[in-house]
C-alpha cells in the first residue's frame, strides 16, 4: 500500500491521506502547518478559533506519530505559542528529545519581547537512544569575511577546534529565512532547503522515507531527493503542487565521495560527523576553502 505514495506529492487533505499510510512505515515525519495567523494562502483560511485550531492539529499530530517507525523521528515547525500546546499533547504519545530554536528575525508586536525564533519540536516513538536513529552533524565555523579568522573566541584553544566546524546545538542561527523574491516561490511561508536537509541528515539514512504533511511548494521533497531519500508529500493546494513538481524535477543529488551533504550557494552547510574524514580526503585545499568558508 505504501509504494503507491512513494516519491509523489498527493493533492489532498492531510488527515484523509495520512489515514491511508500504514502504521510504523515512515522514517521521518515533518510538519510545517499554517500558524493560524491570518496568512493569505490560496485555498486555506488561516484563522480558526483557538480550540478548533488545536483540535485539528492534535488529529494530524496523532496520525504523524502513528505512521512513524519506532526508529524514526517526528519534527513539527511552528511559533512557540502553538508548540507549547503541541508538546503537551505529544508528551502523552511520544518522547520529547529537543526544542530546536531556529533564530529568525521577527517584527515587534507591542508589549512583548521581540519574537526572534521559530521552534522545531523533535520527538521519537522510542525512549532509548539505542532504538532510534540519530547522527551527530557539523556546521561550518563562522569566519570573518575579510581575514577568514574564526569569529568565535576559543580561549587559546583554537588549535584544538575541529577543522570543519562544531557539532550542531539546539540553537540554529546559521540558516536564514528566504527573503529575496528571486529565490522564493509564490507561497507565504516557504522554508529554506538547508533547514530540512539538516533534519534529514540528522535522523535518516539513504533510501529512508520522509513524509511532509503540509509540503507547500516541495521544500522537504527537494531536500529528500538531494540527499538520496524517498519522500511523500501532502498538499491541498493544487497550485502549490504544480510548483512542487517543478522544484523536485530540478533537484539533483549532492554528494562528495559518496557521502550526502547539504550544500547551499557553493558551500557545505551541514555534514555528518562520521562522514568528515571521507569527505575531506578527496577535496583539494583550494576547494576546501571554497566549500568550507562562510
Amino acid at each position: 500500500m505504501l509504494n503507491k505514495f512513494l516519491n509523489t506529492i498527493i493533492n489532498g487533505d492531510c488527515l484523509k491521506v495520512l489515514k491511508q499510510i500504514p502504521s510504523n512505515s515512515i522514517d521521518m515525519t515533518f510538519a510545517d502547518p499554517p500558524f493560524n495567523l491570518k496568512k493569505k494562502y490560496n485555498h486555506y483560511e488561516d484563522s480558526k478559533e483557538k480550540a478548533d485550531y488545536l483540535n485539528w492539529c492534535n488529529k494530524w499530530l496523532g496520525e504523524m506519530v502513528r505512521v512513524t517507525k519506532p526508529s524514526g523521528a517526528i519534527f513539527i515547525h511552528n511559533i512557540p505559542r502553538w508548540l507549547s500546546y503541541f508538546a503537551e499533547y505529544l508528551n502523552k504519545i511520544a518522547y520529547f528529545k529537543h526544542w530546536i530554536a531556529w533564530d529568525s528575525g521577527g517584527s515587534p508586536l507591542g508589549k512583548t519581547l521581540l519574537p526572534n525564533h521559530y521552534g522545531i519540536l523533535y520527538y521519537t516513538k522510542s525512549k532509548s537512544h539505542k532504538d532510534f536513529k540519530f547522527f551527530d552533524i557539523r556546521l561550518p565555523h563562522s569566519k570573518c569575511r575579510i581575514c577568514k579568522e574564526f569569529l568565535k573566541d576559543y580561549g587559546g584553544k583554537k588549535a584544538q577546534a575541529h577543522s570543519f566546524g562544531p557539532l550542531v546545538s539546539d540553537v540554529w542561527n546559521d540558516i536564514h529565512r528566504i527573503r529575496h523574491k528571486k529565490r522564493r516561490d509564490k507561497h507565504p511561508c516557504q522554508l529554506p532547503i538547508p533547514l530540512l536537509e539538516r533534519l534529514i541528515l540528522m535522523t535518516t539514512n539513504e533510501n529512508d522515507i520522509v513524509l511532509d504533511s503540509f509540503i507547500g511548494t516541495g521544500t522537504t521533497a527537494v531536500a529528500a531527493k538531494q540527499l538520496g531519500r524517498k519522500y511523500i508529500g501532502i498538499e491541498q493546494d493544487a497550485d502549490y503542487v504544480k510548483i512542487a513538481h517543478k522544484n523536485i524535477e530540478n533537484a539533483k543529488e549532492t554528494k562528495i565521495n559518496n557521502c550526502f551533504v547539504s550544500i547551499y550557494l557553493g558551500q557545505i552547510r551541514t555534514m555528518r560527523d562520521i562522514d568528515f574524514k571521507l569527505i575531506t580526503s578527496t577535496i583539494s585545499p583550494y576547494n576546501k576553502q571554497t566549500l568550507f568558508n562562510i
